[in-house]
């Protein structure tokens, strides 16, 4: 009986993070792509390169995520690396099934406020079920962990602070009515995942509870948390 609760403890983290990994696809595949809502993190880091110097986006994310993964295997450990693989690797794989073979089309392009709203609450929820259950989905998402624990600020005030500066300096090559929808869509997404982590954190089982507290209040103490590709390159 221990090892079946054993298992069943070990195994619900993991299919939690999957799901918010698969909504998270959904929504960046079916919301923010299809309705060519900007991008922020690395990946707008990584256009930011493309438009401006030339560099291949895919090269530059993957320049940007290994030092920070680097980073936080030595802070947070094996396990959080773990996560993070099981986080990024599946948000991969569910985004480009989505890519390949999904028929639905979700056009709000005539209401991008409507777009930039189901973005926010989407893909924070989401986001906030990954790092809730112990994972993260990128690099990106790594330095707004390590960053809410030094300064104190909130995981989701922090990832809108990082998302809203690359943002603003990419407005240089993207149009202005997307990017500010975007960073509408950035800001609600900041909240979703503030008010996911931390909503009854001292009522959640050990793998959430372990996490939660320590993200949301900034604390100086060690964390289990993974990875993701938080965005798609599009």
């Amino acid at each position: 009986m221990r090892k079946k609760d054993h298992v069943i403890s070990t195994l619900r983290p993991i299919a939690i993070m999957m799901l918010g990994t698969f909504l998270l696809a959904f929504t960046y595949y079916h919301i923010n792509f299809q309705n060519h809502l900007s991008e922020g993190g690395f990946v707008g880091l990584s256009l930011l390169g493309k438009y401006a110097f030339g560099f291949d986006p895919a090269v530059t994310v993957l320049i940007l995520d290994i030092p920070v993964i680097l980073v936080a295997l030595l802070l947070n450990g094996r396990k959080f690396i773990v996560n993070t693989l099981v986080a990024t690797v599946s948000f991969s794989v569910f985004y480009d099934l989505m890519e390949r073979y999904s028929v639905l089309d979700i056009n709000l392009h005539g209401n991008l406020l409507l777009a930039a709203l189901l973005s926010g609450v989407l893909s924070g929820f989401a986001t906030g079920l990954v790092l809730r259950f112990g994972g993260a989905t990128g690099g990106d998402d790594i330095v707004s962990l390590l960053l809410s624990r030094l300064t104190g600020l909130k995981v989701g005030t922090v990832f809108i602070l990082l998302d809203a500066a690359v943002l603003l300096v990419s407005l240089f090559y993207l149009p202005l009515q997307e990017t500010l929808f975007t960073i509408l869509a950035v800001s609600i997404a900041g909240k979703m995942i503030t008010y996911t982590v931390s909503f009854r954190a001292h009522r959640t089982s050990p793998a959430a509870g372990d996490v939660a507290p320590k993200m949301t209040a900034g604390q100086k103490q060690p964390a289990a948390k993974p990875v993701h590709k938080v965005r798609s390159v599009h």
